[in-house]
């Protein structure tokens, strides 16, 4: 089972060996007494909310992948395709990994939700972009646990990644007991809710495995209920298409006139389907303050987003997740708000 929580928590390409957060073996391992106990005592030590292991082995999602895939329902991001094959098995990434580690933080916030009404003229920015850019804050954290684990064992393979690489971070978050997959997609834990920044260190040393939690999520249809898109096409499925997370993110292309409406002033993501969710509502809020919302992110007013000129774009989204919104796409964002709020 997992370990209890502790006071204050809550309980690509091939292998690239010079890349940012994999480290290789360099003398043979002596592993002290209770090492996963150490470590996930140091993970939380690091910041991170909840910790759990699962052991490597080949992906029970990949299969599931496959289908969505060959359904089409990743629209345009191709790169899930070019990189299905790594996906399936975590030691694709790292050769002889043996034991998963996943880690979770919440981002969370107290702050009135999307679907409550905002002061006149503002638009939407998912709470994921309000703070800090999470690859960057989770990954360094990996990265310093690696290195931890490297120097207690005296050398060991290992390998970070916070949606950085091509690994099902739900899959091994689940497997490793933090939570469960609901119909949203997202990774639901009973304590900290579905609003979860996931992070993997890959590591060769064999560490003592969590066992998965049950689903909670019962008749509950809320997200499915929530989406104005029809995006959640059956529990658990997400036909990206049709999502407006995906649409004001990864899609480059003219949003189809159906789905314009819909997206209201949703200008960067969608929080809809997490904010149904009845494990959210007793959710501990606003645990970090590195994710703390930058005033400027948190209901802007379309009129002075409309007045940035690329330039200023870059500056007002700067140390944010917003980085991978084209200058181009975001002006069409702000045209759909535009026009949803005019009429």
């Amino acid at each position: 089972m997992p370990r209890p929580v502790l006071p204050g928590q809550w309980g690509d390409p091939p292998l690239n060996r010079r890349a940012p957060g994999f480290r290789s073996p360099t003398v043979c391992h002596t592993e002290p007494v209770d090492l996963t106990g150490e470590l996930k005592r140091r993970a939380l030590a690091e910041g991170f909310d909840v910790v759990g292991v699962a052991p490597a082995g080949p992906a029970a999602g990949a299969d599931r992948l496959r289908r969505w895939l060959d359904a089409g329902m990743a629209g345009e991001m191709r790169y899930m395709a070019r990189t299905a094959a790594l996906r399936e098995d975590p030691r694709c990434l790292l050769p002889g990994c043996r034991s998963i580690v996943a880690v979770a933080m919440s981002y969370h916030s107290a702050l009135p939700p999307s679907s409550a009404p905002g002061p006149e003229g503002t638009v939407w920015v998912s709470r994921y972009a309000w703070g800090r850019d999470y690859h960057k804050l989770i990954k360094k954290r990996l990265i310093r646990l690696g290195r931890w684990l490297d120097d207690t064992v005296g050398g060991c393979a290992w390998r970070a990644a916070a949606d950085t690489a091509p690994v099902l971070e739900r899959e091994w978050a689940a497997r490793a007991g933090l939570g469960w997959i609901g119909r949203n997609t997202c990774l639901i834990n009973r304590k900290l809710g579905s609003e979860l920044f996931l992070g993997v260190l890959l590591t060769d040393i064999a560490l003592e495995p969590d066992r998965p939690v049950p689903e909670h999520c019962g008749s509950c249809t809320a997200c499915l209920d929530a989406c104005p898109t029809a995006a959640l096409v059956h529990p658990g499925v997400l036909d990206a298409r049709r999502c407006i997370s995906y649409l004001t993110v990864e899609y480059r292309g003219e949003i189809p006139d159906a789905l314009q409406p819909p997206m209201g002033v949703m200008v960067a993501g969608c929080d809809l389907c997490q904010e149904a969710c009845p494990w959210n509502r007793k959710a501990p809020a606003d645990l970090h303050e590195e994710l703390a919302p930058a005033p400027h992110r948190y209901r802007p007013a379309l009129s002075s987003l409309e007045r940035l000129d690329e330039e200023g774009y870059r500056t007002w989204r700067r140390g944010s997740a917003l980085s991978r919104i084209p200058f181009d796409a975001f002006r069409r964002n702000l045209a759909i708000a535009r026009r949803n709020m005019d009429e």
